[in-house]
């Protein structure tokens, strides 16, 4: 089975360190991690990237085991994202063999990525690389431009600052300095910093940032932002070539870009700019499939989704 890092170990840990409730199990035909949320509503479970499967038979099991521990705590429902690529027919009727029934929910981790090949050469990795982003990783020293690497969980206040810049410009949300000071602590976390230095007035600026995590097999693109200033310096680009070569030079086989937008979006999708900055990198679709509720208690599901919807309503 190949497992993401959150339906790990470590990613139980950094439940914890977050003051999470979480329960994991792990059989030869499944393994997942599941998070027990709490909502005014009542409780779910929430398994991200997860049941993680040996193969499509053994959904049943899974989430017959799911189906044990949701009752046992009393939850309203399962939340699920398989990174199987399951046919939603499939899952319906495996769901309603055990009795639960299936609604599509907005999908929380991404359901599509592009993955890269780290196998093989240094040459091999080097020809998948965009020569062009290539060029300028290998003038940045000259044009003032140097990457630090840090597990200093204060020094996750570079990433936050571009972050919310990036966040008012796109309308997105971000994570709580919390949240991201407790990713950065956990052993699997690593921040870069991309830091531009006036060759004339010698002023220094972090100019682009991203957090990485790494298991054995993959390294995890999750969080990164750059500064205007950042742009015509073409710093995230600079700085995911260096991500990727860290990640070669450790040994690590996969480089996981975290999140692109479906085939057919269109250029007015949200993620559609960074979709195609991933696909410049001579990688992969990968295709998951997408993020389910699975109800225990319909009426009490009812409650949660018009509650829900009034919420975004007030945000929005």
């Amino acid at each position: 089975m190949n497992v993401p890092i959150t339906q790990s170990k470590a990613w139980q840990k950094l439940q914890d360190d977050l003051g999470e409730i979480s329960f994991f199990e792990k059989t030869d035909d499944y393994q997942y991690l599941a998070i027990l949320k709490k909502t005014p509503t009542g409780n779910y479970l929430y398994c991200p990237y997860g049941p993680v499967l040996k193969d499509q038979k053994s959904l049943k099991k899974a989430l017959k085991s799911l189906q044990n521990l949701a009752k046992e705590k009393n939850a309203t429902f399962i939340r699920i994202e398989p990174t199987t690529a399951l046919e939603p027919d499939f899952l319906r009727s495996t769901a309603k063999s055990i009795g639960l029934a299936t609604k599509k929910s907005k999908d929380l981790n991404p359901k599509d990525t592009w993955v890269l090949d780290l196998t093989g050469s240094d040459d091999d990795l080097t020809q998948k690389l965009p020569q062009r982003l290539l060029r300028y990783y290998k003038s940045a020293s000259k044009k003032g431009i140097t990457i630090e690497t840090s597990k200093n969980p204060n020094d996750i206040h570079y990433l936050l600052s571009l972050q919310r810049e990036l966040a008012k410009e796109k309308g997105i949300n971000t994570f709580s300095e919390n949240y991201l000071k407790t990713e950065l602590s956990q052993p699997f976390s690593t921040l870069y910093l991309a830091k531009f230095t006036d060759p004339d007035t010698k002023y220094q600026e972090i100019v682009a940032a991203g957090l990485v995590f790494d298991d054995a097999n993959t390294r995890y693109n999750l969080q990164g932002a750059q500064s205007n200033q950042g742009r015509p310096l073409h710093a995230t680009g600079i700085l995911t070539i260096q991500l990727i070569l860290d990640a070669k030079a450790k040994g690590i086989r996969t480089f996981d870009f975290w999140g692109i937008a479906p085939d057919d979006a269109s250029k007015d999708h949200p993620w559609y700019g960074f979709t195609e900055f991933k696909k410049s990198f001579a990688g992969s679709p990968i295709h998951h499939t997408g993020t389910y509720d699975l109800i225990l208690n319909p009426f009490k599901y009812r409650i949660y989704q018009l509650i829900r919807a009034i919420n975004l309503k007030i945000r929005k």
